[in-house]
């Protein structure tokens, strides 16, 4: 007779993403990486909104992405600084997410980027999982997590000490550095974006930051960008048009001094409209 397995010889459910570590449980290693994050999503606002009308998409930012079910549960996530994830709801079951997991949703993220506060060496480490002899498993770097098992088309490592900026694009079940075009930015073409290196001022602090700008090389602007713009346009057709009415009020006073002296010559009122490209009824107006 068989015996049926007990429910205490089952394997505990996974953790839903309420209930999973948001992080790797590791601090924040410098104060450019939050800003850096909001820079990056901030500005991607409204390429986001074409590429999703429908608003499926999801921002992660130092959050877990799941990739193995392991004890503890976060041993088998990474955490990239920033990440986009096309194609999912922002929300799950009407709460904000504190993770993804790849075996419950599918998709992919597009592009994973880390900011390296050392020389990158973490950020590059292409050690594989494999058991160790001891029986021990090895834990795999996340260079090899995201090109073997996550298989994110676009990885970016930002080394923030020397502003070194590598991309990597997978082909051919590997990842390829890419070369910088004649601008100096990395192409995703994925996303009909560019992504490079851009030395300004943000959140009080002046820095080289990573900042997107579209196929043809026009920065994508924050929200914040976006209103000084628009008010630096407004200003400057508020002067246009007081331009604009000055030299109208100056036109048509040279018109109002020249009607006397047309008149006084003994040319008709439809004469002096003529002369002066104006109807009879402004000639007497303004004579």
């Amino acid at each position: 007779m068989t015996q049926s397995l007990s429910a205490t010889g089952l394997p505990p459910a996974f953790p839903d993403h309420t209930q999973l570590p948001e992080s790797d449980g590791t601090f924040v290693k410098n104060f450019q990486e939050h800003p850096q994050s909001i820079l990056l999503t901030d500005s991607l606002e409204s390429t986001l909104q074409t590429l999703h009308p429908d608003g499926q998409y999801a921002i992660g930012q130092d959050s877990g992405i799941y990739w193995r079910e392991t004890d503890p549960p976060e041993k088998g996530a990474e955490a990239p600084d920033w990440f986009y994830v096309p194609n999912v709801p922002p929300m799950l079951d009407g709460e904000i997410r504190r993770s993804y997991v790849i075996w419950r949703e599918y998709m992919v993220p597009i592009i994973a980027i880390e900011f390296a506060s050392g020389n990158g060496s973490e950020e590059r480490d292409n050690t594989p999982l494999s058991r160790l002899p001891e029986g021990t498993t090895q834990k795999p770097g996340k260079f090899w997590v995201y090109e073997q098992i996550i298989r994110i088309p676009y990885y970016a490592i930002y080394v923030i000490k020397t502003s070194q900026l590598e991309v990597y694009n997978w082909v051919n079940a590997c990842y390829c550095r890419l070369e910088p075009n004649d601008r100096g930015h990395y192409p995703i073409d994925r996303m009909g974006i560019e992504l490079g290196v851009w030395e300004g001022s943000y959140q009080n602090q002046t820095q080289r930051w990573l900042r997107w700008w579209d196929n043809e090389g026009n920065l994508l602007l924050t929200g914040s960008e976006q209103a000084r713009l628009e008010c630096l346009y407004a200003e400057q057709e508020r002067q246009r048009a007081e331009a604009e009415s000055q030299r109208a009020d100056r036109a048509e006073q040279t018109q109002k001094d020249a009607i006397p002296q047309l008149l006084a010559m003994g040319l008709t009122v439809e004469q002096v409209a003529q002369a002066l490209s104006l109807s009879v009824e402004e000639v007497q107006r303004l004579g």
